[in-house]
């Protein structure tokens, strides 16, 4: 019988903090920060860290994947457009067709290939942090990211938080925008780049507009910060749509090419 190396447990927490802290402070400088481990984002971290950028996602949660694990309802399906297929293949997912343009993927199977694939490609993913804050210039642009633990936030302490520096910021923090909420309350006279100026709120349920919406919906919505997801049709008043989560990855794509550009551009 095989009998695991004796260790210490001090030994173990020395592994841990040395190993964390060593990861960690390769992203105190990141190209792009991703807020959000769902779909979009962590399409958007798989293309970029694929493509040589220095990529970190983080999560509040301890669990990625945003709403894809429940599937619809608790059953755990999704369903994907032909248009996304690709992006789904490029990780292995398994795709059953199911009518003529769309497929039926296993909720459970789509977040662990997403999530495996993203870290493969160089992306960091933090769980357990949030994003409380943005940092800004002296012209009010945003230059970086405020973290702090999610269970703080959940707690009601207050502990100081950190500061990371990010070249791009993408908000994919899904339903609630979150990101793009505290860039509106925090800085005097922020306009979004939305028909109001200001984060209009999601509309209710209209499964074929919001998919056409969501990927012409990311982009660049204050200097240095895109929207993707489920934040960019909540950031310009477009429906929700449900269990169908081609138009996500699609966002996740197009926020990866935008972020790419802006890195281009401010080399």
């Amino acid at each position: 019988m095989l009998v695991p190396t004796p260790i210490e447990e001090t030994q173990v927490t020395s592994l841990i903090v040395s190993s964390f802290a060593e990861d960690f402070l390769e992203g105190v400088n990141l190209d792009v920060a991703i807020v959000g481990a769902g779909s979009s984002g962590m399409t958007a971290a798989r293309l970029l860290a694929a493509a040589g950028r220095r990529v970190a996602v983080f999560e509040r949660n301890l669990h990625v994947g945003g709403g894809m694990w429940g599937g619809g309802m608790l059953f755990p399906r999704i369903v994907i457009q032909e248009e996304a297929r690709p992006l789904l293949e490029q990780v292995g997912v398994r795709l059953r067709p199911f009518r003529e343009g769309y497929h039926v993927a296993d909720s459970v199977e789509c977040v662990s290939k997403c999530t495996a694939a993203a870290i493969d490609a160089g992306a960091r993913v933090w769980v357990g942090m949030a994003v409380e804050d943005v940092m800004i210039d002296a012209e009010d642009r945003v230059r970086g990211i405020v973290i702090n633990w999610g269970a703080v936030q959940r707690a009601g302490l207050h502990v100081d938080p950190l500061a990371l520096g990010a070249r791009v910021v993408i908000d994919a923090s899904g339903h609630d925008c979150d990101l793009m909420r505290t860039i509106v309350r925090k800085i005097p006279g922020a306009r979004l780049e939305t028909p109001t100026g200001e984060v209009m709120g999601e509309r209710p349920m209209h499964a074929a507009a919001a998919e056409a919406h969501v990927a012409e919906l990311t982009r660049e919505v204050y200097p240095n910060v895109l929207v993707a997801g489920m934040a960019a049709n909540a950031v310009c008043a477009a429906p929700r749509m449900g269990a169908i989560f081609g138009g996500m990855f699609l966002s996740g794509q197009r926020a990866a090419e935008l972020a790419d550009e802006m890195l281009r551009r401010s080399a």
